[in-house]
Order: structure tokens, then sequence, then C-alpha cells
């Protein structure tokens, strides 16, 4: 697994994602066009940089901040720019309890702590397991 190919700029696993799962599998497929009500061949994604940060699935026509972002700076993720984190990155409430995108800030720490590779081994999952089934404690 190539994983600096399959971690999106702003820290997101997209080898851990059903829409990257789902680009393999056409039962997953499927199943989340029916749940999403979108058409069966966007509901699916081959990463972030696979797909020049626009999101079929999420009707995107541009790449999203992060991606053109770092485009400009010519940088691999958002981590490694002397502004992070900034407001691309802002967790926003509205995307809590379905997407992982509040996660990000937190993935792109253990990146620069542990390294790109060893998180994506080690620590990815459990970050996306605890974010939606874990429970919160101080």
């Amino acid at each position: 697994m190539d994983y600096r190919n399959m971690t999106a700029p702003c820290g997101l696993d997209c080898f851990n994602c059903p829409m990257y799962m789902a680009s393999m599998n056409e039962g997953l497929r499927k199943k989340i066009a029916e749940n999403l009500k979108i058409p069966e061949e966007v509901a699916q994604c081959r990463g972030c940089r696979n797909e020049g940060g626009i999101m079929a699935f999420m009707k995107m026509k541009e790449p999203c901040n992060v991606y053109r972002c770092i485009e400009e700076k010519g940088i691999d993720l958002c981590s490694d720019c002397s502004d992070f984190p900034c407001d691309h990155l802002h967790p926003y409430a509205d995307k809590a309890s379905a997407v992982p995108h509040n996660t990000k800030v937190f993935n792109l720490c253990l990146i620069k702590k542990m390294g790109l590779e060893e998180w994506a081994a080690k620590k990815a999952k459990d970050v996306k397991e605890t974010y939606f089934k874990g429970k919160f404690k101080l």
C-alpha cells in the first residue's frame, strides 16, 4: 500500500474509507449509492490524490481548499506547512456524526509524531474506530 498516496493532504486515511473500499467492492458501492441516493458509478473514490482533490460523490466540481493549498505550496501534508493548523482544517459540527473530518488535525499530529508509515499501519484505523464507536472521556 502506498500510504503517502492514499493519505489525503488533510490527514484523512483514504485507505480506510468506505468510499475507497467501494471502488473495489461492487456490493458496497451499490449499498453506498442507495444510502446516499447517488449514482452507483460515483459511489466510490480512488483517494483524494488520485482524484485531483475532487470527490465526485460529494458533487464537487473543483478541488477542495486543502488540496489546492498543498498543491500551491508544493507540500505533501498540511502538517508540513508552517501555517499548520489553519482554518482549512477547522472542524464543523454539522458533519461530526457522519464524516471523520474532525479527526484530521489529530491524524496530522500523529503523522508528524510517528511518521506516515507507522501511523498508517498502527494507528489510523484505531482513530476512526474511536471517533465513531468510542466513548467520550476526560
